[in-house]
């Protein structure tokens, strides 16, 4: 096989615990360099709860929101 073949790519046999902590992980993640980029940008971003999921059976979990407050940058004049 070429090295620039597509091929088959095995998932993992990770226990359902693992794999949803792993996608909270990462969705963590990707969010951190979300509110980098935004704060890059001159906004202010602070995530607030605004719910909790349940189960019913003791476990619980934190659901948020964004909210942004920005400053609006000079324009170029066009004199300039």
């Amino acid at each position: 096989m070429a090295e620039d073949e597509f091929r088959r790519v095995d998932l993992s046999n990770d226990e359902p615990q693992e794999r949803a902590l792993r996608r909270v992980a990462d969705a963590a993640h990707r969010l951190n360099e979300a509110v980098q980029r935004a704060v890059k940008e001159n906004l202010t971003v602070e995530l607030i709860r605004v719910s909790r999921h349940h189960d019913g059976q003791g476990n619980w979990g934190d659901q948020i929101v964004p909210m942004i407050r920005g400053e609006r940058r000079a324009e170029p004049s066009a004199l300039e």
